[in-house]
């Protein structure tokens, strides 16, 4: 919905981002949790899963199970249609992603939905070297979320130590917001982070200052840890800073 290790920070989900682990208490486990079984994610790169999301008014069932009444902002501009594919990234995946995540979060194309962080940062989310390297990275796995063959969403899930999981890379399509695409989206990275990684905690970083995407995490069963990290004054490739007070909170869940 960080204490900066270059090679680790990358753009997190819906504005959380990439970060090392920070070994704080750990979260109380949150009945929200899903439930959701589907056979583990395929190793072959941008192979089809057989997980799917099928939406239904405000619900969405399919192949996942029930994932609850879609509570994400609603926009003007959400669009849902029947279901979500998800898929491992390859390498011939990085652009698509690379302009699916700058169209979340950079320019005045972002502010159709509500992750834009436009106000905050300009210059680049991500690139294609740095989005490359998440592919390519053992116990590392990029997801995509596709709806009538479009890619509608993304996000990165890695494993960093025995029981522990990051999440982060999570964007959604402006003009595909407010549809419940994000919630299933983070439903599978979990699945993901449980099922391959048998990880029981899920932790990723937020910029401190979007509120309204803490709040998104909060509702999905993250907690915040109290805990802070720099943003990386300086390194143009995560951005440049329109403001001087930056900084990550840390946020985590215990996976059941």
């Amino acid at each position: 919905m960080l204490s900066w290790h270059a090679p680790h920070w990358l753009m997190l989900a819906a504005a959380a981002w990439p970060r090392r682990p920070h070994r704080a208490e750990p979260a109380r486990p949150s009945p929200r949790c899903s439930d959701a079984a589907v056979p583990a994610l395929g190793s072959v790169a941008g192979t089809a899963l057989t997980g799917r999301v099928k939406s239904t008014g405000s619900r969405r069932e399919g192949r996942l199970g029930r994932v609850g009444v879609v509570d994400e902002p609603d926009l003007p501009s959400a669009n849902s249609s029947d279901e979500l594919v998800f898929a491992v990234a390859g390498v011939i995946d990085v652009p698509a992603v690379v302009t699916l995540v700058e169209s979340a979060y950079r320019g005045e194309a972002s502010r159709a939905g509500w992750t834009t962080e436009a106000d905050l940062l300009a210059g680049q989310r991500t690139d294609a070297a740095l989005v490359a390297d998440l592919v390519r990275r053992p116990d590392s796995v990029v997801v995509l979320a596709r709806r009538d063959a479009a890619l509608v969403g993304c996000c990165h899930v890695a494993s960093v130590e025995p029981g522990l999981a990051t999440f982060g890379m999570f964007a959604v399509a402006p003009s595909r917001q407010g549809a419940g695409i994000g919630r299933a989206i983070l439903s599978e990275a979990e699945r993901v982070a449980r099922d391959r990684w048998h990880a029981t905690r899920m932790q990723m970083t937020v910029l401190s200052q979007r509120r309204d995407l803490i709040a998104f995490y909060e509702r999905r069963g993250y907690q915040v840890t109290g805990a802070v990290e720099p943003f990386p004054y300086g390194d143009e490739r995560y951005g440049l800073p329109l403001r001087d007070d930056l900084e990550f909170a840390v946020l985590e869940r215990l996976l059941e």
